[in-house]
């Protein structure tokens, strides 16, 4: 996916954006405060119609406006056009349109432009709760897999459905084994299409690691969430009062995570912000290479802030990783200089001003 045009409007500092960014690397300098990762910000939300600074919509709002919009003209993998039309206001509804039509699903959005973000926060990855590693995971998954979706709806819908049986002082048995039967079914089907993932990814991830840093004897393994030597059904079954208690289900796909380890230990335990930094961008960049092997489509990179905890040897072997997946990458930074380090001279390079949350072309490489 390629974005050729985007305008977008009531984004928090920024004035109105109408822009036409290269189809390979994108690079925007300026001051702290400029409109910088406002920008990413904006495309962030044409892609999944939601902010990554905030769990609410209204402080991306800027506050003399009713609602943010952002609209972009993308490029797909077989050559098609589409307009993506995204728009919030205050009370949070959504507007999703997508050459003229609009539609409800949000997993439609984003499995038209897929987007991986790299910032200052991706160290959440590592050191964040299990729930945030299951995330990433289960965004790669989403895009390699059609019926995922189907399947963790299925899931969602029989995990609510069995912690509110739970919730009751006298459960229904008969419900309570039919909600079982159910949730371990998209259970199966969920834990199966993780596992096929994880075993594709694991050599990806190896590869582009070693591109960055070498870190011998760092793994990746998957835990499922429930005991691997038994039945999830049994699982459930031994554990029904501790659940009862708890009013909640404590085993299933819901508790699965994702453990990078350097021979017993933790990466979190012995790295450093700047190693730790690489292997979340590695991750990151292993996904955007199985996607593109997968179904022939490129994700669009945001990395913000790429010289935070990064020296410019890393960086630049970052930078380099990135030119290769041929894909479409916005980069920013407060120092130009920083920015455009030796790229290919084929490789398609726009260099664009942010000040007081205008941005203005200054500089294009073919």
């Amino acid at each position: 996916m390629t974005i050729r045009h985007l305008t977008a409007t009531g984004v928090r500092n920024l004035a109105p954006v109408a822009l036409d960014p290269s189809p390979r690397i994108n690079l925007l300098y300026g001051c702290n405060g400029s409109g910088k990762t406002s920008f990413l910000e904006a495309i962030y939300f044409l892609a999944l119609a939601r902010s990554f600074r905030s769990a609410r919509i209204q402080p991306m709002i800027q506050q003399d406006q009713e609602q943010v919009l952002a609209f972009a003209r993308i490029t797909t993998a077989s050559g098609d056009e589409l307009g993506i039309g995204v728009s919030r206001n205050r009370q949070a509804d959504i507007q999703i349109r997508i050459n003229g039509e609009n539609i409800r699903s949000m997993a439609e959005l984003a499995r038209h432009l897929p987007v991986q973000l790299i910032n200052p926060e991706s160290f959440r990855l590592l050191e964040g709760a299990p729930k945030i590693r299951r995330q990433f995971l289960d965004w790669g998954v989403f895009h390699v897999e059609h019926s995922f979706m189907h399947w963790w709806q299925r899931l969602q819908h029989s995990l609510k459905q069995r912690n509110s049986l739970l919730r009751h002082a006298i459960i229904d048995d008969q419900s309570l084994q039919a909600w079982n039967l159910e949730f371990c079914a998209a259970s199966e089907q969920i834990d199966q299409f993780r596992q096929d993932y994880i075993r594709r990814l694991k050599p990806v991830f190896t590869r582009t690691l070693s591109g960055l840093i070498d870190l011998p004897g760092l793994s990746l393994s998957y835990y499922r969430g429930w005991d691997k030597d038994k039945s999830l059904q049994q699982v459930l079954d031994d554990s029904i009062q501790r659940d009862r208690q708890l009013g909640h289900t404590q085993a299933g796909p819901q508790r699965a995570d994702l453990r990078l380890r350097i021979g017993q230990q933790n990466v979190m335990d012995i790295l450093s912000r700047g190693q730790q930094k690489l292997v979340v961008c590695a991750l990151k960049i292993a996904q955007g290479h199985l996607l593109a092997e997968s179904m022939g489509q490129q994700c669009v990179y945001l990395v913000d802030d790429l010289t935070a905890e990064l020296d410019p040897t890393h960086r630049k072997a970052l930078c380099c990783l990135l030119e290769q997946l041929d894909c479409q990458v916005f980069i920013t930074g407060t120092d130009p200089d920083s920015l455009n380090h030796d790229w290919r001279k084929d490789t398609p390079v726009s260099m664009f001003h942010v000040e007081h949350g205008h941005i203005k072309e200054s500089g294009v490489t073919e």
